[in-house]
């Protein structure tokens, strides 16, 4: 079952988690390494917006990127849930967008600051129509990709995330409790890069059953 966010305005979006540097090809061409433990970070929820609407670019940034991911909504009170009961905590599946102030979040890290501005910015984190989810639905097989006018950006896999989604769940819950409503970004595949004003993005995941269109503006 499909729905479109606009349509259930009794939804409450809580914490919005994202997990970085969760492709290895993504961690080569950001010339990062991998690290042990899933890299967490988090949005305000201000930055979420939803289908048909726009990506505002922030002045503060001449370099804003986008990064198509996996999105996971959270049905119901979790803490400390082991991986092989995690998939049960998740009520829907979309496509999203994890914008990113490319400069920003390059000065941070030169620095050892917070990605935090980078990454949270008004209208940072879209995500497409929300699909219900069952655990007959294989997350970790699932195409993804972004388009930017029409040119295909990315194009990856679930399947080559290095931590899988009920990992990302038991390890979130290990460290803080999650709500119903809560949204977890679950990392990008390779071929991230620059979009500017005047740029219309689609991006998509599985068998085109969670399609997402924005607008870019300055």
């Amino acid at each position: 079952m499909s729905f479109e966010i606009k349509e259930y305005p009794y939804l409450q979006f809580g914490s919005i988690y994202c997990i970085g540097r969760n492709y290895a090809r993504h961690i080569e061409e950001m010339k990062s390494e991998r690290t042990e433990d899933p890299v967490v970070f988090l949005k305000p929820r201000s930055s979420l917006i939803f289908n048909k609407d726009t990506i505002l670019l922030p002045k503060e940034s001449t370099n804003v990127h986008h990064e198509v991911e996996l999105v996971l909504l959270i049905g119901k009170q979790i803490r400390n849930i082991p991986v092989d009961d995690a998939l049960n905590s998740i009520q829907a599946i979309a496509v999203g967008i994890d914008v990113t102030a490319r400069d920003i979040q390059s000065n941070a890290k030169k620095n050892g600051l917070p990605w935090a501005l980078s990454k949270g910015f008004d209208s940072f984190a879209p995500i497409g129509n929300l699909v219900e989810f069952t655990t007959k639905l294989n997350l970790q097989d699932l195409d993804i990709q972004v388009q930017v006018n029409g040119e295909l950006r990315q194009s990856g896999n679930t399947s080559n995330m290095l931590f899988s989604a009920d990992e990302i769940i038991s390890y979130l819950s290990h460290q803080f409790t999650l709500y119903p409503g809560d949204l977890i970004f679950t990392g990008t595949p390779e071929g991230v890069s620059p979009i500017v004003s005047g740029d219309t993005i689609k991006a998509s995941i599985g068998n085109q059953f969670s399609t997402l269109e924005v607008y870019v503006r300055a």
